[in-house]
């Protein structure tokens, strides 16, 4: 699955925390260093699986579950959402509901 920020959201760097920020219609979510490279990545044009590695070459040991975790819950709170297919990629199946989110 390819992600891309919701309409709205933008990624950011918040200079006076020197963290980076995803700015949203309802608010702040502050970032730590490795949140804010996922969604760099998060163009519409890197799959999950390309995503995973690229982070792994600057991060060590960062399993792509957690990555796909971390995107579920950022799609939850409606701030990223899949890309459309792209035509001629084999990836173009159902997108997979969004998990079901308690807080506990």
């Amino acid at each position: 699955m390819r992600w891309r920020l919701r309409g709205g959201v933008r990624l950011r760097h918040d200079p006076v925390r020197d963290t980076g920020v995803l700015l949203h219609p309802e608010g702040v979510l502050l970032l730590n260093e490795t949140a804010a490279a996922v969604l760099a990545l998060c163009d519409g044009g890197t799959d999950e699986t390309a995503l995973a590695e690229a982070l792994s070459r600057t991060y060590a040991g960062v399993p792509a579950r957690e990555v796909r975790a971390f995107l579920a819950e950022l799609a939850w709170r409606r701030l990223v959402e899949p890309s459309p297919a792209v035509p001629g990629r084999d990836d173009a199946g159902p997108s997979p509901a969004a998990p079901e989110h308690t807080d506990g």
